[in-house]
This record gives C-alpha cells, structure tokens and sequence, in this order.
C-alpha cells in the first residue's frame, strides 16, 4: 500500500476529520499506486492519519477511514448497513420506495452514490476508485437487502472523471429479477428512468420540498418550471392545485411528466406539460397569470470560475418571476449548485426582489432531506438551497 507523507502543518484538517487531500498538501511518496488504490496518508512525521482511494488531480485522496482500512467486502457491509439504518432512523415518510441510501461524503464514502427505487439500486460512482469497487459493493447490497434487491445498475459513465484509465459503459452489474421503474414517494406514483434518465433518474433531494408545496397549492394556478419529470407538478395537483403547467427544454422529460400526472390522477386533471425553454417561457407569460411559481433549475455554476455568471442567472430568473407573479403569489426558489453558498443565493433573490420592486417575505428557508445527509466535517456537501417567498 502506498502512503503519502504531508507537508508540515498541513495535516490539521485530516485531524478534523476532512474526508480530502489535496494535491498541494502532499511532500512526498513512498511506494506505487495506480489510480482507484487504497493509500494510507501520513502526517511530516509518519503519524498514521487516514486511508483513501488515490486518484491524479487537486483532490489526490478521497478518505474513507481514518483508522487502517484496506476497504474489503467487510468494509463495504458495515458501511452500507450504517447507511442503511440511518435511513430507517431518519425517513418517516409515508409510502415512500425511494430514496438515496448513499451519499458520498455524507455517509463516508466519498465519490459514491446509491439511490434505491424499489427493489432497484443505481449506482453512480464519482471516483475511479468507487468504480473499480463496485463488485465488492454490489455483493454488499445482495447481502444486506437479499431478495428485496432484483437489479443493481451502474451509471457512471456521466460521472466518472475523464482522467479514468477505464472502459465507462452504463450497464447492469447485477439483475435477478424484474426492475420496478414504478417508484412510490408520499404515496404517489412515479416512473423512473435510470437509465436515460438525468442524474439516477429521479430528484430525490426535493422530496420534502414537493410534500410542503401540496400545502400551499390548494386552488392556486401554478407554473412549475425546469419540471423535469413533473415531481412538483404531482404534489401541486395532489394539493388542490386551480391548474399546473409544467415547462422543460426536454420533449422526453415533458413526456415522463406527463405520464407521472397520468399514473396519479384522472385525465381530467388541470395538467398541461410544455417543452420550452424556461427563461423565454417566463418572458413571454402575462403577469399575474400564475400565483405559485416553482424554479428548481439545473447547477448554474460546477466550479467557482462559473459562480459571478450563476449569481446573475439566478438574478435574472427570479427577478423575471417576481415580475410575472400575481400579488399574494407563492415562490419556491432553488440553487443546487454546490459553489453557491446560502448567503450568495440570498442575495442574488434580493436584488431580484429590489430589481422587481416587489414586497417578499421568506416564509420558509429549505435544504437536501434526510437521506442527503451533511458529514459535519465536510460543510461543502449542503448543496441545495431553498427559499419560500410570500410575494405582495
């Protein structure tokens, strides 16, 4: 096992319990590794600190124990059984088959994400070396979910970094049964497509969000925009909604939304679905027509050097929303983009606000449920933002 030897002083953030090492910290090495091999990292003294998966890049090891690990299959079990039952501690919701059973460094498994729909899981790995351990992984869901687990998929092919010496193909690492791509959230029906799908298929992170806009839809005409596969659409008509439109650039995802307001209502239901772009769709709509508007976008910014030109997107977003909203009008706001700290999409809605010159109020202030947890240590894993304004 290789290890690396820290610079001195900078081995501080590793006795906090980081789950990261950074390239620039790193003095020396002793031995060979290949990219995806557990290391140990030692402090400028040989103090043992943590073991990881190496990989080249600023971010040289993703830490996965900091006592000595080789990270084989009883590793894998007991890491995901502790998952598993912080799941079961911590998700009370009704008639729910899906949620997310790992979270990378919110479980400690940094560069891994697993999320279940039914008797499916689909993996995305992150790290080569998460993707190199995917077989000792998949035994470990066979042996902690048994019979309940008919397929274990693999989609990592979008995920995994293009410096990976691997052959990425999504594909079915296990598959004894029959899928169910028909997922239960709250009691409602969803399809799920893992694999055309964005991301796992489904965005489990806003489950609690959806459950709070059903109570706050009852009769209100509302514009549900980057829709995807209709999730807040769903909840909105399931809350009494006067009428939903669903907008996304994607003629598939408005498709998938369509057919999830099908699986749980009447075709009578006040449902239309548009494929439109979101910014020209919330241009080009009449003030006052909507008065509960949903703006769930995709990450503006990946990396700091995009985050002014995120900042003024999500300015002019939602400043074209509290243009267009009727007074009285409800606003759930979001940035999932993980650069963008609470205090950056706070304010970029506040200028929006000033610039509309309307009267807002913050009435709720969300973030990612239970199932998305924040290792304490590692603050950069509170991704999604939320806000719920009250517009006069």
């Amino acid at each position: 096992m290789m290890r690396l030897f820290l610079k001195k002083g900078r081995e501080d953030s590793l006795r906090r319990f980081h789950p990261w090492v950074f390239s620039g910290a790193i003095a020396r090495y002793e031995g060979n590794a290949e990219e995806g091999d557990v290391v140990e990292v030692l402090s400028h003294d040989g103090d043992f600190l943590a073991a990881g998966h190496y990989q080249n890049g600023s971010i040289t090891v993703r830490i996965l124990s900091f006592t000595p690990c080789a990270a084989e299959a009883a590793f894998w079990e007991d890491t995901l059984r502790k998952a598993q039952a912080l799941r079961t501690a911590a998700l009370h919701c009704a008639d729910t088959t899906a949620y997310r059973l790992v979270h990378g460094e919110g479980d400690n498994l940094p560069g891994l994400i697993i999320d279940i729909y039914g008797n499916t899981a689909v993996l995305q790995a992150h790290s080569i070396g998460m993707f190199r351990a995917r077989a000792d992984i998949v035994a470990a869901l066979q042996k902690i979910y048994g019979e309940q687990l008919s397929a274990v998929y693999d989609k990592s092919s979008a995920t995994l970094a293009s410096t990976a010496n691997e052959a990425v193909a999504d594909s079915y690492l296990y598959r004894a049964g029959t899928p169910e791509n028909i997922a239960l959230e709250n009691g409602y029906r969803f399809a799920v497509d893992w694999e055309q799908g964005q991301k796992t298929g489904f965005f489990l992170d806003q489950r609690d969000n959806r459950q709070l806009l059903s109570h706050y839809a009852k009769g209100r005409s509302v514009l549900n925009l980057f829709c995807y596969t209709g999730g807040f659409s769903v909840y909105a008509l399931g809350g009494g909604a006067a009428n939903v439109c669903s907008v996304d650039s994607s003629q598939r995802a408005i498709e998938l939304a369509n057919r999830n307001a099908a699986l749980n209502f009447s075709a009578a239901a006040p449902h239309e679905a548009i494929a439109a772009d979101a910014f020209d769709f919330l241009r080009r709509s009449e003030p006052n027509a909507y008065n509960a508007i949903i703006l769930d976008p995709p990450a503006f910014a990946k990396h700091k050097g995009a985050l002014h030109n995120a900042l003024q997107a999500y300015k002019r977003l939602n400043a074209a929303a509290f243009s267009r909203i009727a007074s009285g009008g409800i606003i759930f706001t979001f940035s999932c983009s993980q650069v963008v700290g609470k205090t950056d999409f706070r304010n970029a809605v506040f200028s929006a606000a000033a610039m509309a010159g309307r009267n807002v109020r913050i009435l709720h202030q969300l973030t990612q449920p239970a199932d998305h947890p924040i290792n304490i240590y590692h603050p950069e894993g509170e991704y999604l933002k939320g806000l719920v304004l009250y517009v006069e």
